[in-house]
């Protein structure tokens, strides 16, 4: 109770903290300029990540395109009249209007926020038109969003009107086609050569005439509206919407002729639509998951095709995008904290040999202190003072920088870092402070020493183990379970338990790297002091003395190791990255260019790949038909793959004149032989594997029988592929449609550059530009250069802090050999062979060591999400970047010893001799 009653708070000595902060101001300054420098990283980086984040999102949503908007269908209320003809309703606008509120309401509020305002767009059935000599096709649409459709300057005529003007009127079925007034653009009207007043001579396609008038000729007020997006044609003719050759006009409805033209074709001919486009600006990763699942509620909820009535029918891809986009920023995410965590862990061994190298000059003040009577507490109290003041202030410091060059900051990444700094200096200094008045003597008992030794193995023999049993379970876990968040849809930016220690384990690795070394350093080191000592010369002999004597300091092996380690793993990160980007292009389009050809235009694409073949630069041209969700059965279970069928010979030259892999196995396609069809298989899940059978469903026939001979390869990106030759399955009844050419040659862009038809051009290197550049690449990209830089930066750091932490016993003991006659150029060479073992060992295995991390732990980190590959990308060796590492290693070690020598020039000899005295 009295030793209760007696405890005082630490008695804080200001003078002796000023004064020691004065003294050690190099140290300290050095030791808040680390802790500035990586907060400054550590800060900054999670923020521009996250940005980069939203920017991926907006990104991915953008690149989708169409396929994004959200769609709600529903059919029209029957016309059915009293007396068995078709009722004329002067309300359809009116009901538009509020079957687009309808659909506005069921999206709710949140996905309502994150779309654009709705467009209702009416069309109706694509009419051929009459007469000239080039076949032309005609579509009428209505436009209308919540403040009307896009504005229109009427240069003649007017707007549309409505036919009658009575409220009710009864047409029968099979009465003469009704009129309709539509409006047409200034260049639709020039090129069909019709004005106001004209009659445009259309017939559907059961050749039936239909009665469309030209009431005006408009101008578009902004041709730059998204409504127009919805239909090209009403603003000029579009060639081969509707197939090869065929020109596309359209006229524009207005409110007031829209139940018109719903009398002019069959009831369900017209049909009604609002498309809602996402806004990409409005946005971000922390709404993703929310707003995907209510596009899937949507969809859940939608009415059947069949349905009949007028309940809403939704459709959209957005969901997916969102997912994909979300999937791809978790990835990046856990990625970017592998690296953090390699810097942190990194910065935290470089302040404690700061810490080391600090207590080293103030261990005969803080001895002097305690022998004074200065208790512990007090001294630890004094010293965690000034240490958290310089940790504080450097954060704090870099921080602020974070802040200012990123759009937020993140402190969560700091915490180990002023940690480090605050307690690592106190720590040192009490112990320090207590060895220095310990009254333990050495014992003299033999055993009594042994068992001193035994412990103190054990104790570092237990600190071993529990690294490398950490460093297994890290990777066993890395590799089974993988850097993604369990449930995508609650992930954050924040790391959460079941993350921390995969993400951990490339520095778990490197950390048992660096102890297999730091075991085998020592034993090495008396090796060649055994050689040495047989030897006849002298400076050998020093050498490997001072080597291994100080063969087994840890921290500075652990510095190096680790550091140099860590950087060659995030040097060879970005060149994976790099090089899996060109091999991502090839893979995603294919060749050099790719035509998707539009499902109007197939049957021109053979005679088109033989234009583009006769092309000059043209090398290889491969067409094919490619059916995404194909449905194929095997003996229970419908899959839905990526069915391509092409010529297998030529696939196969076109693959071994490009950098993507070769596939042997394409040759079993065109084995001859009766029975089942041959085909190729890859799938993500283990459904398609050799020797499966398979069956391809046919319209009106059997379905052909399909027998899985051998691993197909990837084709565009596809996770479940099913390859066909062409040949083999037109002798089995199913002749192929091509609507897929594949280019090769420095040509391929320039043949692809004018087809006539309806088809996307995808070139790949705009595939590999939009790669590079994409936010989420290029972000962890920099992080890995950085990362790679600030390693390399702290490992030179820590080598110099090293070699001036043992600077002063060092040049002690060559001062006192200079006294037996060692010249001062032998002196340096007696430093060189003590300080240059361990930096050429690590020199050596650093790199290496690095190498096999990378080995271990590049396929779990899901990179091909970032290279838009299948599989994921091989590791890639720079190996001159990493011989850049080392010998900036032992550049900066072969310039401590002269520098060294230099500052230790003006030692006197008394003062050397009378050391320790």
């Amino acid at each position: 109770m009295n030793r209760w009653l007696t405890r005082r708070w630490p008695a804080l000595h200001w003078p002796s903290i000023r004064g020691r902060g004065r003294t050690d101001a190099g140290p300290l300054l050095l030791t808040a300029a680390v802790i500035a420098a990586v907060t400054l990283l550590a800060g900054a980086a999670p923020a521009l990540l996250r940005a980069a984040a939203d920017d991926a999102v907006q990104d991915t949503v953008r690149r989708a395109g169409h396929d994004s908007n959200v769609l709600v269908h529903a059919n029209w209320e029957r016309d059915d009249g009293p007396t068995g003809g078709r009722v004329r309703m002067p309300r359809l606008g009116e009901e538009l209007d509020d079957f687009r509120a309808q659909a506005t309401y069921a999206l709710g509020p949140d996905l309502d926020a994150a779309l654009l305002p709705p467009v209702a767009a009416v069309n109706g059935p694509v009419l051929n038109i009459t007469g000239g000599s080039l076949p032309r096709t005609f579509q009428f649409t209505y436009l209308a969003g919540d403040l009307g459709g896009p504005d229109v300057t009427w240069i003649a005529g007017s707007p549309p009107g409505p036919t009658v003007s009575d409220e009710y009127v009864e047409t029968p079925y099979d009465g003469p086609p009704w009129p309709v007034q539509v409006g047409l653009s200034e260049e639709d009207a020039t090129a069909l050569d019709l004005g106001p007043g004209d009659r445009i001579p259309v017939r559907d396609c059961q050749g039936r005439d239909k009665d469309i008038r030209v009431s005006g000729i408009y101008r578009p007020a902004d041709s730059a509206d998204p409504a127009w997006l919805l239909a090209p044609a009403l603003l000029r003719p579009v060639a081969g919407a509707d197939g090869v050759g065929i020109t596309r006009f359209a006229g524009l409805l207005s409110r007031e002729s829209l139940p018109d033209a719903r009398l002019a074709i069959d009831e369900d001919q017209l049909r009604r639509t609002v498309h809602f486009a996402p806004a990409p600006d409005a946005l971000s990763w922390d709404a993703t998951a929310a707003l995907a699942s209510q596009v899937v509620k949507l969809k859940a909820a939608s009415g059947s095709s069949s349905d009949r009535g007028q309940t809403l029918k939704w459709e959209s891809q957005l969901d997916t995008a969102l997912r994909d986009a979300r999937t791809r920023n978790s990835a990046a995410f856990a990625q970017a904290a592998v690296l953090l965590t390699g810097v942190l862990t990194a910065t935290a061994l470089v302040l404690l040999l700061a810490a080391d190298l600090l207590v080293r000059r103030r261990t005969p003040v803080l001895s002097a202190a305690r022998q004074r009577g200065a208790a512990l507490p007090d001294l630890g109290a004094e010293l965690i003072t000034e240490s958290t003041v310089v940790s504080l202030s450097a954060a704090a410091v870099g921080l602020a920088l974070a802040r200012a060059a990123a759009p937020g900051v993140s402190w969560t990444w700091a915490v180990p870092v002023v940690l480090a700094g605050a307690v690592a200096g106190p720590a040192f200094g009490t112990l320090a402070a207590a060895r220095a008045s310990r009254d333990r003597r050495q014992p003299a008992n033999p055993a009594a020493r042994r068992w001193i030794r035994a412990t103190g193995q054990l104790r570092r023999a237990a600190v071993e183990a529990a690294v490398l049993i950490a460093a297994v379970a890290a990777f066993v876990t890395l590799h089974q379970r993988g850097l993604l968040p369990v449930a995508s849809d609650g992930d954050t930016a924040e790391l959460t338990g079941d993350l921390i220690l995969p993400i951990s384990a490339l520095t778990l690795g490197a950390l048992v790297g660096a102890l297999v070394l730091l075991r085998l350093l020592p034993l090495g080191a008396r090796f060649a002091l055994r050689g040495a000592l047989r030897s006849r010369r002298p400076l050998a002999v020093f050498g490997a003395a001072q080597a291994a004597t100080t063969a087994g300091r840890a921290l500075p092996l652990l510095v190096l190791v680790s550091t140099t380690a860590l950087a060659s793993f995030a040097l060879i990160l970005g060149t994976t990255v790099t090089r899996g980007l060109d091999d991502g292009a090839w893979s995603s389009v294919g060749g050099d260019a790719r035509l998707d050809v539009g499902a109007d235009a197939e049957a021109a694409t053979p005679a088109l790949a033989e234009r583009i073949a006769a092309a000059p630069g043209v090398g290889q041209v491969v067409v094919a038909q490619v059916t995404d969700s194909a449905r194929v059965f095997t003996e229970s279970t419908l899959l839905t793959p990526r069915l391509v069928i092409v010529d297998a010979a030529a696939f196969q030259r076109l693959l071994a004149t490009t950098p993507l892999p070769d596939a042997p196995a394409l040759a079993r396609l065109t084995a001859p032989g009766p029975g089942d069809v041959p085909a190729l298989v890859r799938s993500s899940d283990g459904n398609l594997r050799t020797g499966t059978q398979l069956q391809l469903p046919r319209d009106g026939a059997p379905a052909i029988r399909l027998a899985a001979v051998g691993t197909a390869p990837s084709v565009g990106g596809a996770d479940d592929i099913v390859i066909v030759d062409a040949e083999a399955l037109a002798d089995a009844g199913l002749p192929a449609v091509p609507n897929t050419v594949w280019v090769t040659g420095p040509g391929a862009s320039r043949a692809m550059s004018n087809t006539g038809l309806a088809a996307d051009v995808v070139l790949r290197t705009d595939v590999l530009r939009a790669q590079r550049v994409a936010p989420l690449t290029a972000g962890l990209l920099r992080l890995a250069w950085t990362a790679a830089a600030v390693l390399l930066a702290l490992g030179l750091l820590g080598l110099t802090l090293a070699a001036a932490a043992g600077a002063s016993e060092r040049w002690q003991t060559l001062t006192r050999l200079r006294t037996l006659g060692l010249r001062p150029r032998d002196a340096r060479w007696v430093a060189a062979g003590e300080l240059l073992p361990p930096v050429v060992v690590v020199a050596v295995c650093g790199p290496p060591l690095g190498a096999l991390l990378a080995r271990l732990t590049l396929g779990p980190l899901d990179l091909r999400l970032l290279t838009g590959q299948a599989t994921e990308p091989a590791a890639v060796l720079p190996w001159w970047l990493l011989g850049l590492v080392s010998v900036a290693l032992l550049a900066t070690a072969a310039a401590v010893i002269p520098v060294e020598s230099a500052l230790r020039r003006r030692d006197r000899l008394s003062e050397v001799l009378r050391a320790g005295e």
